[in-house]
């Protein structure tokens, strides 16, 4: 068995493309110098978040008179994608973008190596105002890649158990989660690791890695965009829900080295979860109506 080094990284990006490729650049060039195999970007990190959950990408920030037009939109098929990939090389790479399909908008994520698209995914779950700018995606599916199956979600996505539990049943070994996730608006706290949405983001990714029993790579935005103030956090979790490397609430990559097949079939030994699942059970009254 062989071991793979993975990393998240916790970073800052805004709507210039050319300085968001940049970033993408340093951030590239700093994991492949550490051996990193599979690198994941935060959410939206081509062309930026939204200013504000509020009202969403033609709301206005605090202070300012200009309404924001949003992220420009990307087709998978263009050539900031293939620039991605180009970047990549031998290594896969996970990054977010606004997505252009015709008329309609998805916030989604892709992984690339030097070969192409390996897998898209448009996000399912819309917090508060997103939904003015985006379309919303409808399924989450794995697939393989040079450094194993993947499955991948967006943000709030993970605060779904069924988003992760669907990617694990379908064969993921590493769960990949890109987010845009701030800190509180209300009762906001003045040091960010003390902050409630922090402490939210981080059950979720350890909670999804433990009941699953896989890897979790989880990238997020950090610094601030429009109202919003991120909260880092990016981590690698085990599959016994143990965070192996956490960037804190600043800038930087969380890197970690694990034999993933061995983790997996260590976890599941004795007691496995997706193994002893009783489907027939999960149900409820209004199950039908649903």
């Amino acid at each position: 068995m062989s071991t793979l080094r993975m990393a998240a990284a916790s970073a800052e990006f805004g709507r210039d493309i050319e300085e968001g490729f940049a970033t993408v650049e340093r951030l590239v060039k700093e994991a492949r110098g550490e051996g990193v195999r599979l690198l994941a970007l935060p959410e939206a990190c081509l062309g930026g978040y939204l200013l504000s959950l509020e009202g969403g990408a033609e709301g206005e920030t605090e202070g300012d008179t200009e309404a924001d037009a949003g992220p420009p939109a990307l087709a998978l098929d263009g050539p900031e994608i293939r620039r991605l990939a180009a970047l990549a090389g031998e290594m896969t790479l996970v990054a977010g973008y606004c997505e252009a399909d015709g008329d309609a908008r998805y916030n989604s994520v892709v992984c690339v190596t030097g070969d192409g698209v390996l897998g898209n995914h448009r996000k399912v779950h819309q917090p508060l105002g997103e939904n003015a700018s985006y379309a919303s995606g409808d399924r989450f599916h794995a697939f393989d890649t040079p450094v194993g199956r993947i499955g991948m979600m967006i943000c709030y996505d993970k605060a779904f158990p069924e988003s992760a539990r669907a990617l694990a049943l379908d064969g993921a070994e590493i769960g990949v989660v890109v987010s845009a996730w701030p800190g509180s608006r209300t009762n906001a706290a003045s040091d960010l690791a003390d902050d409630r949405w922090k402490r939210r983001f981080d059950l979720f990714d350890r909670a999804r890695a433990l009941e699953n029993q896989i890897v979790w790579v989880s990238a997020n935005q950090s610094g601030t965009f429009g109202s919003l103030r991120f909260v880092g956090s990016a981590k690698v979790v085990d599959p016994g829900g143990d965070v192996l490397a956490d960037t804190g609430v600043g800038p930087g990559l969380a890197i970690a080295e694990l034999d993933v097949a061995r983790a997996l079939m260590t976890a599941r030994r004795a007691m496995g979860h997706l193994r002893d699942r009783r489907p027939d059970a999960y149900t409820y009254a209004g199950a039908a109506r649903t």
